[in-house]
């Protein structure tokens, strides 16, 4: 089985690092630290437009430290994308409702060669089974049990907590405690240290 490596640089940016060597930024908002020096990067993902999972003061510098990696940024991009070998399928949807006055963007959510899918700021589903689900933990979009409902729903055999910058320390505590209590039998919840990679 391929192995995949995971870094999480805090709230929703995560470096996704495959065994074939390919190397894939998903989401480097103002939340997240860590990623401003990565280079080598083969594809710089973004799901959405909002400033915690696109820094439009550090992006430019990323990307011009990376000429070669593909950039997916924006509603308009396509379903499918090839990343040297690796396939990247893209489901194309809303950002989850703030509320009713709040205007929508659009949010693209990312799987990559079936095995780590991240959802941006929804609750889509994945279009087929996936190893490794990145788990949206708080914000003002969603609450503890749609999350579970969620990991529920998506059965991956990993789930690793994101999107949890906004919640107190106490609070990301209680919701990991609650994802680990309350996922399907065979799915295990691993919550990444800051920085630090770890293989799966």
């Amino acid at each position: 089985m391929d192995w995949v490596r995971i870094t999480h640089f805090g709230h929703s940016c995560v470096l996704v690092e495959l065994s074939d060597g390919r190397r894939i930024l998903l989401d480097p908002g103002v939340y997240s630290a860590g990623f401003e020096d990565l280079t080598r990067l083969d594809a710089i993902l973004v799901t959405h437009e909002h400033p915690d999972h696109r820094d439009p003061e550090r992006l430019p510098a990323l990307v011009k430290a990376n000429p070669d990696a593909q950039v997916a940024d924006g509603p308009g991009i396509p379903s499918s994308l090839t990343v040297g070998g690796s396939t990247i399928r893209v489901v194309a949807g809303d950002h989850a409702l703030v509320h009713q006055d709040v205007p929508r963007v659009r949010n693209n959510a990312f799987l990559i060669d079936d095995l780590v899918f991240h959802p941006g700021d929804s609750f889509a589903l994945p279009p087929g089974p996936v190893r490794i689900l990145l788990l949206p933990t708080g914000g003002p979009w969603m609450k503890a049990g749609e999350a579970v409902d969620y990991l529920r729903a998506v059965a991956p055999a990993i789930a690793i907590p994101i999107h949890q910058a906004g919640l107190a320390d106490i609070h990301q505590r209680l919701h990991y405690g609650l994802f680990q209590d309350l996922a399907p039998s065979e799915t295990i919840v691993h919550v990444l240290d800051h920085g630090v990679p770890a293989a799966f």
